[in-house]
């Protein structure tokens, strides 16, 4: 994959030395970064998908975004460009390839590069966009629908393999009123929920559960 070749307008110097960086290739299962750390260089994701999760003091987690190929970690952009200490965990869900931009380039380009600089904020614009809109869920949407749209995004086959705890994660609510909603969508025949994972039944009346968010 020629990444480099994805950002328009860039100088051709610095497009020299982003292409000599190596890529790094990390197991799934890695945490990247944790809270309080701080950055020390921008991750270009080239395959494989990383999770960053927020916990809260009563240990609730919600997961607040994902990065994928093509996509940014707006945490990092923030530590980078603002000092600020990561307040997430990042961890690997499958193998990836990462190129990590070191910090001293990263900020030269930011500087002077303003078609680097174009793709960064770019970046960090769609990826606030996702952010707002999981806001928006979480604060106005039902937990019914949020489970449902979920269920359905990780279904494979028809099964989702996924613990109360992590839906709970994914969804911004807790593993309780995950377990409650499941037992009522299984009353309904929507489901059947099996250990550490749920076999969708309906999909149709799950779409039109989910279709409340929109």
């Amino acid at each position: 994959m020629n990444w480099v070749a994805t950002i328009p307008d860039l100088l051709p110097g610095h497009a020299g030395r982003l292409a000599a960086l190596p890529p790094k290739d990390i197991p799934r299962g890695v945490t990247l970064f944790r809270p309080g750390e701080h950055a020390h260089g921008f991750a270009v994701v080239l395959s494989g998908r990383v999770e960053v999760n927020l916990t809260g003091p009563s240990g609730r987690e919600i997961l607040l975004y994902a990065v994928e190929p093509g996509q940014s970690c707006v945490q990092t952009t923030l530590g980078l460009l603002g000092g600020e200490a990561y307040s997430g965990e990042a961890v690997t869900v499958s193998d990836v390839r990462v190129i990590s931009i070191p910090k001293a380039l990263f900020l030269e380009m930011m500087n002077a590069d303003a078609g680097f600089r174009g793709f960064v904020m770019a970046s960090f614009a769609r990826r606030m966009h996702d952010i707002t809109r999981l806001l928006e869920r979480v604060a106005f949407g039902r937990v019914e629908s949020r489970l449902a749209a979920e269920l359905l995004q990780l279904e494979t086959d028809g099964r989702v393999s996924a613990t109360h705890a992590e839906l709970a994660a994914r969804i911004g609510s807790a593993r309780e009123v995950v377990t409650r909603r499941i037992d009522g969508f299984v009353r309904e025949g929507w489901v059947v929920a099996e250990r550490g994972e749920v076999r969708l039944c309906d999909r149709a009346a799950l779409r039109q559960l989910a279709a409340s968010l929109s």
